[in-house]
């Protein structure tokens, strides 16, 4: 079993930048790829960007692409998500998810992951 914990959140102002933080323990050798999900209250959880833990690939999804990006410390066990030029409609709970699955198909499909962390808060308002 793997266990997530996510760091980071809070508060900023529009055009301000945070750094999400995913710490894993556990079972880590089972996780292949780790991805950040987003959700808003009443919507469903979208995927945000994924990061295959052995060789780096990475993956952020189009909207965001040149603002967040993601990455990893192996050595810490940690996935990191960095978040610029926020906007107030980036605000929601983040989450960060492990699954053991080795496809990339279906990466940012909530349901094909495992395990997950409890969230950290993101707000952005001026």
């Amino acid at each position: 079993e793997v266990q997530l914990v996510e760091s980071g959140g809070g508060s900023v102002q529009p055009g301000g930048s945070l750094r999400l933080s995913c710490l894993a323990s556990g079972d880590t050798y089972s996780m292949h790829w780790v991805s950040w999900f987003r959700q808003i209250p009443g919507k469903e959880r979208q995927g945000v960007a994924g990061i295959w833990t052995g060789n780096g690939d990475s993956a952020v999804v189009d909207p965001l692409k040149g603002r967040f990006a993601i990455s990893r410390d192996n050595a810490k066990n940690t996935v990191y998500l960095q978040m610029n030029s926020l906007k107030p409609e980036d605000s929601g709970m983040y989450y960060c998810a492990s699954r053991a699955g080795a496809q990339y198909s279906d990466l940012f499909k909530a349901t094909t992951y495992e395990n997950w962390g409890q969230g950290t808060q993101v707000t952005v308002s001026a």
